[in-house]
């Protein structure tokens, strides 16, 4: 009777976390979060240990209520100094916290010092590309006519999940094996030859400055390029975390599709240099979804399943045969935030170069992002990034910065930011903070469902930022750097989420 009970709760916690109420401003959660399978919206996201009592998470970002008690700076000082001294987090500890409702700053510890911030880089990847691009906003893949009959031409947008089918490492992602049949109905009567890969709307070097020498052969990241599959994955089956890449992605998923289209491997080629400059007069069209729709304009022939005899007349080299599109931009951002997807974050990070008019590169996507806080009116001179994932140690922001990002985000003056909330893992509960917070009798439990917060993790680097509420019910961002920890990462983190549950667990005043 009490799991019932407790199954109920949670699911009105959504239900009324589904809108934050800023000034009488409604604005739309637009994915609920991990108690989106109870609601029949999404797969449910993996339950915590049977070991653990079931945590409560609230909704997925709380009401900013005005009318709850604030934490005094006085009682923060007291209760953060107390957890924060011998804490093994090192001398370069930076935390700031502030006021959802009203931004203002309640505690802070060399919040303006920049340090090196690991995955909570991913925190200003989210925001800026939700900014830059729209919560909306869909990658494409398309296939495109190649010079001769039957060569097509396969160009990467930047979609980091394309899968080869539905058994694809991401959730809802787009389909080659659809792609293809698309780009053969497309084609009419003319037999697929050749498929040339075109992966060069990303430039630059394909792995990170400042990444650490086994990143690149680590597991946790890959190649960065415009054409990937199951994000360079060599086993889509592959667990969450650590997994084998391709050492050339682009090559990998040129392959796949041209199994799709019933063609040898030795069928695949690279394009020639300069071939996307003619993709300019393409009619193809977004299609608002992840299946493939061909574009007939491309062909003389008519589209048809049945078949038909050869094209007297060839599609035009360029033109668009076929596309298909990626999960909307606030499902991408949650993949990257949720599960702290480093290939995922640096395919984002271009999309922001790309509509800012950058190069797809690490230093066009580190300029852009620059130029969305500028607008967005938090000071870009706080931040320093190398990389949009984190992984990179030459990435320098502040703690200021990223609850100001968080705040900024739940204001409601820009709606498009919210998504940013959904995406947060939930400790003790989803994401990279599922297997922390559990233990019942350890000082964390306070923080379980209430702490969400983006996790970072560098060897001698550990931080957290997000959201937390108060036991007076009063929402919170917080963000603690430490880039100098002497202790070993599982004892820092246990450190960081002392301070959390600090926060959860008191009133502060």
């Amino acid at each position: 009777m009490g799991s019932r009970r407790s199954r109920t709760l949670l699911i009105t916690a959504a239900i009324i976390g589904a809108f934050l109420l800023v000034g009488g401003t409604s604005v739309a959660v637009l994915r609920p979060g991990p108690v989106a399978g109870w609601l029949g919206l999404a797969p449910p996201s993996p339950t915590p240990s049977a070991a653990a009592a079931d945590p409560t998470p609230g909704p997925v970002l709380a009401g900013l209520a005005v009318d709850t008690p604030v934490p005094t700076t006085q009682g923060l000082t007291t209760a953060l100094n107390e957890v924060t001294a011998g804490s093994g987090l090192g001398g370069r500890l930076h935390i700031s916290v502030q006021d959802m409702a009203t931004g203002t700053v309640l505690f802070s510890q060399d919040p303006s010092t920049m340090a090196m911030p690991a995955s909570t880089t991913k925190i200003v990847t989210a925001v800026t590309v939700l900014a830059a691009t729209g919560p909306a906003h869909q990658i494409a893949t398309r296939v495109v006519a190649g010079a001769q009959p039957g060569e097509v031409v396969l160009v990467g947008g930047g979609d980091p999940t394309l899968a080869i089918d539905g058994a694809g490492f991401y959730s809802g992602a787009a389909r080659l094996d659809e792609l293809a049949e698309a780009t053969r109905a497309a084609l009419g009567g003319t037999t697929p030859t050749k498929v040339t890969i075109d992966a060069s709307l990303f430039s630059g070097p394909a792995f990170g400055p400042g990444w650490d020498d086994d990143i690149p052969t680590g597991g946790y990241a890959a190649a960065i390029t415009a054409l990937m599959i199951d994000g360079g994955r060599i086993n889509p089956k592959a667990s969450k975390g650590w997994a084998q890449r391709a050492a050339a992605p682009d090559l990998a998923a040129g392959r796949a599709f041209a199994r799709a289209l019933g063609l040898p491997a030795e069928a695949v080629g690279t394009a020639p240099a300069g071939y996307a400059e003619q993709l300019a007069g393409s009619t193809g069209r977004p299609t608002g979804s992840t299946g493939a729709v061909a574009n007939p304009a491309a062909s003389s022939q008519p589209v048809s399943s049945e078949p038909t005899v050869a094209a007297t007349e060839q599609p035009i080299p360029g033109a668009e045969l076929a596309r298909v599109e990626s999960p909307p931009m606030i499902s991408l951002v949650e993949t990257m935030l949720s599960e702290s997807d480093n290939v995922v974050a640096e395919a984002l990070a271009r999309q922001v170069a790309i509509a800012q008019g950058e190069p797809a590169s690490f230093a066009g996507a580190a300029a852009a992002m620059d130029v969305v806080l500028t607008d967005l009116g938090l000071p870009a001179e706080q931040i320093d990034l190398s990389d949009g994932s984190g992984l990179s140690r030459t990435n320098r922001l502040t703690a200021g910065l990223l609850t100001g990002l968080t705040v900024l985000a739940g204001s409601g003056s820009r709606p498009e930011l919210a998504g940013l909330f959904s995406g947060l893992p939930v400790a003790a509960w989803s994401g990279t903070l599922q297997g922390r917070y559990q233990a019942t009798a350890g000082p964390q439990r306070a923080g379980a469902g209430v702490v969400r917060a983006k996790t970072g993790t560098l060897s001698g680097v550990n931080s957290l930022a997000g959201t937390v509420t108060t036991a007076d019910g009063r929402l919170l961002a917080f963000a603690v750097l430490a880039d100098a920890v002497p202790s070993a990462p599982d004892q820092a983190q246990a450190a960081l989420d002392r301070i959390a549950a600090t926060l959860a667990s008191c009133g502060c005043r």
